[in-house]
């Protein structure tokens, strides 16, 4: 197999935040430090001299900081006179840690060696992710977000924002997610990273300068895609139609739907690391807001933010009952919480696609935000 790596192409908007030079590492949940961290992230809209406009977008497992502009993630979402309109609003949007596209992750030097970190990376949580983004948010000298806003993972570090700084967010929308990971959606991350580990060419982590586990994590990618869409859209995309260009062979990829994974997982490994993928993935899975026998009614206990939830009917990867739970949990708290359910056959996908009825959903929800706020006044 031809030798492939994953390239980080960097956006001209994109830009950098380094913080955490040893002594001032950055403490990890699980006890770890690290440090120094680069944050890589993008910027659309004015700060206001009042730092009083800014709006946080955080992104989901296999996206980075480029939220917006050509080929943005969210680009019929985040733009002048959009659902989130930069016009009116700063938006920021950083890659995680532990992510591979100009952040601080497995890929990344590690001062102490001279050489990537590999899976000498030390394991980190949603909450580190999150406690990253506050430095950046403090770097801009921004006290009070009107909003932090995403979807999938994207809609856990919402949660955890809600949890960790309460106060320094105006409004939240966690969109198709949930308050823990159960036993399914933990199994399905599980047989991804061992389809990545089981590859010869990940060693143990420590493949960088060489032949990257391009297969393993094709396959991780494929598998975790069949989660993000649904029956329905799958019937309707591909049926049971065969490939014109089957390949003459018993067990080549002959139906559409089999080409189209291949498709998916060959194009991912050109973007992203493995060791990433490990690694967000068990973050991911390590995220339980019940942590500690919490009860529902005491997780967002004297949160004073408004809080619009967002779920899809077809989702079954984060299907609405979590997103309900997340809806109760608030309203035991007493939050200001408004909960929207969208009819889409897209599956979990439906975040990324059905952009025109968030549009018209998050447009609102921000306006009652930034009423609310200074009569209007950004």
């Amino acid at each position: 197999m031809e030798e492939q790596k994953f390239t980080i192409n960097k956006d001209e908007n994109s830009q950098t935040f380094t913080f955490g030079n040893p002594p001032a590492e950055l403490i990890l949940d699980l006890g770890e430090k690290l440090g120094p961290i680069t944050l890589a992230y993008e910027t659309w809209g004015k700060l206001n001299e009042q730092n009083s406009n800014a709006i946080l977008i955080v992104h989901a497992l296999s996206g980075d900081s480029h939220a917006a502009g050509a080929d943005g993630w969210w680009e019929n979402l985040i733009g002048p006179g959009k659902g989130i309109d930069t016009d009116k609003y700063f938006v920021i949007c950083s890659n995680v840690i532990g992510g591979c596209r100009g952040s601080t992750g497995p890929s990344s030097m590690n001062p102490k060696t001279g050489e990537p970190y590999g899976t000498d990376f030390p394991i980190i949580t949603i909450g580190d992710m999150v406690n990253a983004q506050k430095r950046l948010i403090d770097r801009f000298g921004i006290e009070k977000l009107v909003s932090v806003i995403g979807g999938s993972m994207g809609g856990m570090q919402v949660l955890q924002w809600m949890v960790a700084y309460p106060d320094t967010i105006r409004s939240a929308i966690p969109i198709a997610t949930t308050l823990k990971h159960t036993p399914q959606q933990i199994a399905f991350n599980e047989v991804s990273r061992q389809a990545i580990m089981a590859d010869p060419d990940w060693k143990n982590g420590h493949y960088y300068g060489s032949a990257v586990p391009a297969k393993g994590l094709a396959v991780a990618r494929m598998i975790g895609h069949i989660t993000y869409m649904s029956d329905a859209s799958m019937a309707e995309k591909f049926g049971r139609r065969l490939r014109p260009d089957k390949e003459p062979f018993k067990f080549s990829a002959e139906f559409e739907v089999e080409g189209y994974l291949h498709y998916r997982g060959d194009n991912f490994v050109k973007r992203f690391d493995a060791n990433s993928y490990l690694y967000i993935t068990k973050a991911i899975d390590y995220f339980n807001l019940l942590n500690g026998n919490k009860k529902l009614a005491s997780i967002f206990a004297g949160l004073k933010a408004k809080v619009l939830v967002i779920s899809f009917k077809s989702d079954w990867l984060y299907p609405t009952y979590q997103s309900q739970e997340i809806v109760k949990a608030c309203k035991l708290s007493g939050v200001d919480t408004t909960y929207c359910e969208i009819n889409s056959t897209y599956g979990h996908d439906s975040f990324l696609l059905e952009t025109e009825q968030e549009t018209q959903l998050i447009k609102h929800f921000l306006n009652t935000v930034s009423n609310g706020h200074n009569g209007g006044k950004q």
